[in-house]
């Protein structure tokens, strides 16, 4: 009888956040589900579902109908693999969106910059009739925002590589590239399957729909491509002002003799906006406000709109964010920098700084950080569990640096430089060798320093 039960059920691989979500949602469709962690688990109350804990197993899992995996389980797993030559229909949670959503749909991938971009672009179609909902890796898992009692017209997602990777059916009605960095090389065979996770962001786009790539060369061939399927090609990049390649970008951000600025083409029009008028900080971040405003004028959103946003916007927390000054230092909390080039975009951001760095740094090279470091880094404070590669980077770009360990010391240290620049936490590693996440490590760096205003000068 359970065999034939599981014939019609769904197998949920993976009891995080994104595995409660899909059980939910199977749940109001009626669909029996078992749910599956190699890790101990706890299901929400009032989910009365089986929960089997332990190591995975193809044959078992053969028995279900469907199987869906969350971005947390690896999807090279043994197990799934096996499952996958069988011919089973092992998906994630993307597919399940796809199935179910009549919206129009915005998706977002890259290295860097996805939660930034994603969150402007919700920011400003939730001006439009009929709304824009933001979810996927940003927080909100995507099935749920399908639970609205009225869906929106748009849904803009952030997507992960791992979202990506275990994705069959997406079709973007705008899909957009951010850029590719080394990180997970943890997680992925390869920097090549890791790109090719990204890009399957365009595998099954179709005629009419549109997509964002970067203005480098190396993605010329990849626009080719996409323009031969009928499908509309915006580049994005920064430009030199005046230059002949500022002319075949559509948005970006533009350097020139007398300052920088963001550009978009609204109407036929092109839009510009010194960056001195825009209180968030960083090119990187411009960029992602520029294209966000390209999405926003393609979809009709009014200019007046855009360019209030635009200048009104400070940033997303942890993302180089001012937590103002404190013991006549301002602080910079960019925890959300869990790679080199994340930690390079935020250090270009400064002519000198007091660096605060270090972390889990995945198996990955710092040595492409040395050019920014030697350039903008005052002194170093290295705190985490692989000072060794931050201290070897820190000595071979002739920068002094200490290491504390933890971000109290990090802080308190940093407050007795003297020299009152500016003081940037942008570690350039993932955090859970210390702290819970991003967010948690920088929580911890605001409270070290509400710590020091109650602290003897």
């Amino acid at each position: 009888m359970k065999m034939n039960q599981r014939n019609n059920s769904i197998a949920i691989v993976g009891m995080g956040k994104t595995g409660i979500s899909v059980a939910s949602f199977y749940k109001e469709y009626g669909l029996r589900c078992e749910a599956f962690d190699e890790r101990q688990a706890t299901l929400p109350e009032g989910m009365d579902i089986p929960l089997h804990i332990g190591p995975l197993n193809a044959d078992e899992l053969a028995q279900f109908k469907r199987i869906v995996v969350s971005p947390g389980v690896p999807w090279q797993h043994p197990e799934l693999l096996a499952l996958r030559q069988r011919g089973a229909d092992v998906i994630g949670d993307l597919d399940v969106f796809v199935e179910h959503s009549q919206a129009s749909l915005i998706a977002v991938t890259g290295t860097n910059g996805k939660t930034t971009t994603t969150e402007m672009i919700g920011l400003l179609l939730e001006t439009l009739p009929g709304g824009c909902l933001t979810g996927g890796n940003i927080g909100r898992p995507m099935l749920d925002l399908l639970n609205e009692k009225t869906p929106p017209q748009r849904m803009a997602l952030e997507l992960s590589s791992f979202q990506l990777e275990r994705s069959h059916g997406l079709r973007a009605a705008t899909s957009i590239f951010l850029n590719i960095q080394a990180d997970h090389v943890d997680a992925h065979l390869s920097d090549e399957e890791y790109l090719n996770a990204k890009l399957k962001l365009f595998e099954h786009q179709q005629a009419g729909s549109t997509a964002y790539l970067p203005a480098e060369s190396r993605w010329d061939n990849l626009a080719e491509k996409l323009l031969s399927r009928d499908i509309r090609v915006h580049r994005f990049g920064f430009v030199k002002q005046g230059s002949v390649e500022e002319e075949s970008v559509s948005a970006g951000v533009y350097r020139g003799p007398d300052g920088c600025g963001l550009f978009w083409h609204h109407e036929g029009h092109r839009v510009d906006i010194s960056c001195s008028n825009i209180p968030a900080r960083g090119s990187h971040q411009h960029l992602n406000v520029a294209i966000a405003a390209q999405v926003a004028s393609d979809e009709g959103v009014h200019l007046d709109v855009i360019c209030e946003a635009i200048t009104s916007f400070r940033g997303l927390p942890h993302r180089l964010r001012n937590l103002g000054k404190v013991r006549g230092y301002e602080w910079f909390d960019d925890s959300k920098a869990t790679n080199p080039a994340a930690a390079i975009a935020a250090l270009d951001s400064f002519d000198r700084v007091l660096w605060i760095c270090g972390g889990l740094r995945k198996g990955i090279d710092l040595a492409v950080l040395k050019h920014a470091v030697s350039q903008h880094v005052e002194k170093a404070f290295v705190i985490g569990s692989d000072p060794q590669s931050f201290a070897a980077l820190l000595e071979s770009a002739n920068v002094p640096y200490e290491v504390v360990g933890t971000m109290q010391a990090a802080v308190t240290a940093a407050s007795k430089h003297g020299s009152k620049i500016p003081v940037l936490l942008s570690p350039a590693a993932a955090s859970m060798d210390q702290f819970e996440n991003y967010a948690h490590r920088g929580r911890v760096f605001l409270q070290s320093i509400q710590a020091l205003k109650g602290a003897s000068a």
